[in-house]
């Protein structure tokens, strides 16, 4: 049997430039959806380009044009969206019930992954503390309307990804860890799960022609990268032969501080508690419901922290 044709929705974002790159090296046929109001921003544009210089096509469709989205579909066998649900830039995941419709319509789609990639929501939906809820509610809407659409699913549950928890040893809103001074939440012992964003990709890709993974969450925990964030900090000590000063922030101060940061901020935050402070991330078993994917694809030699981290020296 052949490759799926895959259609990416959000290809230009954080993570659809790396599923573009992902699915064209696994050799599908891949269609990146171009939107008109994207035409205005140059660097949206250079890397559409860049992707069609690579082997994808370029297709424009709209989600204020329900007819666009039906023709795109229906160009393929599997549909990835990856439009951001970060409310710190941008929150759009309920845009995607406009594309279960056209996906539904349409009717030749084998298997759809909407824009997931963090914590299940699944998990979350009744132990979210407070304005990340949002996100997971939303994130759940959609998923209802996929499942009572009869449309076949895969959700990726991702976890932490790299880029944003690992560069600042897990302090929000850092992107280069310090060589001086570190923030733990609590005692900083809670385990956590992080991820390379290409890894993500990679394994995404992977899933979606296995049989495997069909109407199954794929949680992403590679074993290497299931630490702490005290032993994260460890990592980078080695790394650079120093140790950093640690200071640490209770729940009780880190709740009170929440109070007065805005909307987008508190939903952000809000996943750093629910990691940090609860351990969300680590504290269940996968049930029948979901696969692990370094189990179902060991041939990925993933990104470990340690390697991951000495980007920064």
């Amino acid at each position: 049997m052949g490759k799926s044709k895959v259609l990416i929705v959000g290809g230009t974002g954080y993570l659809g430039k790396r599923l573009v790159k992902a699915s064209l090296e696994e050799g599908h046929e891949t269609y990146v959806v171009h939107r008109p109001e994207t035409n205005v921003d140059i660097e949206r544009v250079q890397m559409l380009l860049s992707f069609k210089e690579k082997g994808a096509t370029l297709v424009s469709a709209s989600f204020n044009d329900h007819q666009s989205l039906i023709n795109a579909v229906k160009l393929v066998d599997v549909v990835i969206c990856a439009i951001s649900g970060v409310h710190v830039r941008s929150h759009h995941i309920l845009l995607q019930l406009k594309l279960v419709d056209a996906i539904k319509q349409a009717g030749n789609v084998k298997r759809f992954l909407p824009s997931e990639f963090g914590t299940d929501p699944a998990r979350m939906k009744n132990n979210a503390m407070g304005a990340e809820r949002v996100v997971f509610d939303d994130k759940m809407e959609v998923r209802k309307a996929i499942e009572e659409a009869n449309i076949p699913f895969t959700y990726i549950s991702a976890n932490c990804c790299a880029g944003y928890f690992l560069g600042g040893l897990g302090q929000p809103g850092h992107y280069l860890p310090s060589t001086d001074s570190v923030l733990l939440f609590g005692d900083g012992n809670k385990k956590a799960i992080y991820v390379d964003e290409d890894d993500i990709a990679k394994y995404t890709i992977k899933t979606i022609d296995d049989p495997r993974t069909m109407n199954k969450t794929v949680y992403l925990r590679p074993p290497k990268n299931i630490l702490s964030q005290r032993e994260i900090v460890q990592v980078w000590e080695n790394l650079i032969g120093k140790e950093l000063h640690k200071s640490s922030i209770s729940k009780q101060e880190f709740l009170a501080n929440l109070k007065n940061l805005d909307y987008a901020w508190q939903v952000g935050m809000g996943h750093y508690y629910n990691a940090f402070f609860e351990g969300c991330l680590t504290n269940f078993e996968i049930g029948d419901e979901g696969v692990e994917a370094t189990q179902l694809y060991p041939e990925i030699k993933y990104v470990s922290v340690d390697d991951y981290m000495r980007r920064y020296l």
